[in-house]
């Protein structure tokens, strides 16, 4: 049965990398009938800290990506590390300095076969001794993933490439434990549209922040499924079931994946407008939590459902409708605010909206397209104008709609604010 593993360090926040690393694990283990199990390698005493572990937690359980058995830490299986060391000490294969325990590595050359890289061949005579217990008695790196991975029967290391330059080292460790070694895939790194290793100036984040920033899990789930895999179809937009009953190792690239913002944005939207209205609703008094009648809330979701790509969007467009003050953009007021006739458009446009009940979005639009006959004007003559006076933007959802979900006092009092003020 395969069995791999996810293996973080409670040193910090999960970020972009971290999270493909042990979704590409959770995929394999979900497609292969195996077992997926959480690791928590925690022997850096000094940067450890209880708030990120509770928070890579958080954030696996909010991807979904559940783990069988764990999590597992490190600290708790000091005894192991320290008795696996003592017996290559004992075989004369590791040495003290000091009250560290050194291994002493082969000088031989070792190949090695990845799964995504193929055979790789590294010459360990030009690499230094490996230590296994430091002086402090805590395990170094290399040697406790090796001791963890046979104690847990991992069949699959399923890590980023940057690992490749351990994979020797951790074998010879293998190799005199006489155990037999999983089977590694080494995947490619993420990269940033500068075609360097991913920074913070273009997404290398934290996951609590794309979920701050309004992206849905599943969305996360399918973006990142596409950082250095791909179906075989050249469909990008899946769900996650999809994606497991295509995922394998075979389509894993070679060369490293560049981070689009841009396209998570598109597929975080695409998956908004899966959701049901209802669903989206629920999504959203999550998100904002809301002040306000929950069936207003419902028709406010229902308008924007199709119209924005993240949940922070969707926050952005509940605020003009909550707030007092509308924020204008100033290149739309020069565009629409500013023309000749505009003035005495939206004073009439207000009187008659006053006046109109009930104040519903039939009549609303009954009313101004009467107006435009009237005035013998273009459609955009009003509506462009009357969009800009009451959201302060040149795009939004339609202005009848909009209208009659500010209300009747709200609208009047924006369009008398900008008559003011024009």
């Amino acid at each position: 049965m395969v069995r791999v593993r996810f293996a973080p360090s409670p040193t910090g926040y999960l970020h972009i990398g971290s999270v493909r690393t042990a979704l590409f694990n959770w995929l394999y283990a979900r497609s292969q009938g195996g077992v997926f199990i959480l690791r928590i390698e925690d022997t850096d005493q000094k940067r450890s800290s209880d708030v990120y572990m509770e928070e890579i937690i958080a954030d696996l359980k909010w991807l979904g990506l559940n783990w069988d058995e764990g999590p597992f830490f490190q600290t708790k299986r000091f005894d192991m590390y320290r008795s696996n060391a003592q017996k290559l000490l004992e075989q004369g294969l590791a040495y003290k300095d000091g009250e560290a325990i050194i291994f002493k590595i082969p000088d031989e050359k070792v190949k090695i076969y990845d799964l995504v890289h193929g055979e790789i061949e590294v010459d360990n005579t030009l690499i230094d001794d490996l230590v296994l217990i430091k002086s402090d008695g805590s395990p170094a790196y290399n040697f406790a993933c090796v001791i963890d991975d046979i104690d847990m029967q991992i069949t699959h290391v399923i890590r980023g490439d940057d690992h490749i330059s351990n994979t020797n080292k951790q074998v010879a460790v293998y190799n005199a434990l006489g155990v037999k070694p999983p089977k590694f895939a080494h995947i490619p790194l993420i990269l940033g549209p500068d075609k360097a290793p991913l920074s913070k100036r273009f997404g290398a984040v934290s996951i609590t922040d794309y979920r701050q920033m309004g992206y849905l899990p599943q969305a996360l789930v399918n973006y990142l499924s596409l950082l250095g895999w791909a179906p075989g179809d050249n469909k990008e937009f899946m769900s996650v079931e999809e994606i497991v009953k295509k995922f394998s190792l075979k389509r894993i690239n070679k060369t490293g994946a560049e981070f689009n913002l841009d396209k998570l944005r598109w597929i975080n939207g695409e998956h908004i407008r899966k959701l049901t209205s209802d669903e989206f609703a629920a999504i959203g008094i999550d998100f904002i939590k809301p002040d306000c009648d929950e069936k207003w809330f419902k028709k406010f979701a229902a308008l924007y459902h199709p119209r924005v790509k993240t949940l922070i969007e969707f926050r952005e467009e509940f605020g003009i409708f909550m707030s007092d003050e509308v924020q204008y953009n100033q290149e739309a007021v020069e565009k629409f605010l500013k023309k000749d006739k505009v003035s005495s458009i939206l004073s009439i446009t207000r009187e008659r909206l006053e006046k109109l009940d009930p104040f519903t979005q039939e009549n609303i639009e009954k009313s101004s397209r009467a107006l435009i006959e009237e005035l013998k004007i273009e459609s955009s003559d009003l509506i462009h104008p009357l969009r800009v006076a009451v959201t302060g933007k040149a795009v939004s959802a339609g202005v009848f709609e909009v209208l009659a979900l500010l209300g009747k006092d709200k609208v009047v009092t924006r369009l008398e604010r900008v008559l003011t003020q024009t």
